[in-house]
């Protein structure tokens, strides 16, 4: 019986798939056809089992857990702390931004509170502690935004001898982009690879000048810009442009110079009150912790470092000269 049944169902199966098996061989090509159409009308490639999906759309997490990501995409801060972020090249999102800093901040807090039992130690230290992540993260920022001002004008000399030897403006940006070093070559490959994927020209420069926020930079796509609009030697306009940035760059060094006596007294001014206290401390720990043991101690450590922190904003007010 069981025979018959096996028998049955292979009779079956010659009848009915066989036949079709023998037309879809004959159609398999076209059928091979219609399908590599369809995948390239919807934007899909046929990849093998172990070849990795690239998702070429731009998406913003700061946060790998859901909820708190929704959080933090609600809030504008966020954007602008995510922009530093990639501005410094720090591959972090401003969720772990966020923890590092709570952790740095949490963590000494708890131990002054655990040994000497005063909270307003404990948020001293924490305030203290708890920036040093944002200022490390704006030290790198300045260092890197710095170092894109220098590479500038030997990237638009690049492009200025890929115009001149026939080149388009995009095939100049390439040029850059392969050229030149990072900051400046990594920065304008974004650039580069964005209007290849199709976004238009002036978004891209766009979202450059908001990657590097500097004004020589803005200078740059904006004279881009209007020769495109207006016509013109683009080669020569980027030729003077590229002088400009570097006569601009050359004041600012004379500037520096002029007032680097400005910037180490405030530096001297700043640091001197702490580094006093720290060596009376150790001289005379009696004397010294009459500041944080007595009320009218605190009321002058919050008047004077109050004080010596309103000078010091004056005195970077003062230097700071814009080009």
């Amino acid at each position: 019986m069981v025979l018959i049944l096996i028998l049955s169902f292979l009779g079956a199966f010659a009848v009915i798939a066989l036949p079709l098996m023998a037309a879809g061989g004959s159609s398999a090509k076209g059928q091979k056809r219609v399908i590599t159409a369809l995948d390239d009308a919807l934007g899909r490639a046929r990849r093998g089992d172990g070849e990795a999906i690239t998702d070429l759309r731009k998406g913003e997490q700061f946060s790998s857990i859901p909820w708190l990501n929704r959080k933090l995409l609600s809030l504008h801060l966020m954007q602008r702390l995510q922009n530093v972020l990639d501005q410094a090249d720090v591959k972090w999102t401003a969720g772990k931004m966020l923890a590092a800093s709570g952790l740095c901040a949490l963590l000494p807090g708890y131990l002054v509170q655990l040994k000497y039992g005063h909270y307003w130690e404990a948020l001293l230290v924490g305030s203290v502690t708890g920036i040093l992540p944002l200022g490390w993260i704006y030290r790198k920022r300045t260092k890197r935004l710095d170092l894109f001002i220098k590479e500038l004008p030997e990237g638009l000399d690049l492009m200025v001898s890929g115009l001149r030897a026939g080149h388009s403006l995009i095939s100049a940006i390439g040029l850059v982009a392969d050229e030149c070093p990072d900051p400046l070559g990594q920065e304008f490959k974004g650039c580069f690879e964005e209007q290849n994927y199709g976004l238009e020209l002036k978004m891209a420069f766009e979202n450059l000048v908001r990657r590097v926020p500097v004004q020589d930079l803005k200078i740059v796509t904006s004279a881009i810009m209007i020769q495109k609009e207006s016509g013109g030697n683009l080669a020569e306009l980027l030729e003077k442009t590229s002088e400009t940035i570097r006569q601009r760059f050359r004041l600012k060094r004379q500037i520096q110079v002029h007032t680097a006596q400005g910037r180490m007294t405030g530096l001297v001014l700043g640091c001197l009150p702490i580094m006093l206290g720290v060596l009376l401390y150790f001289l005379n720990p009696n004397l010294m912790s009459v500041l944080w043991k007595t009320t009218a101690g605190l009321k002058l450590m919050g008047v004077s470092g109050g004080l010596t922190l309103l000078g010091g904003l004056a005195i970077r007010h003062i230097v700071n000269i814009d080009v």
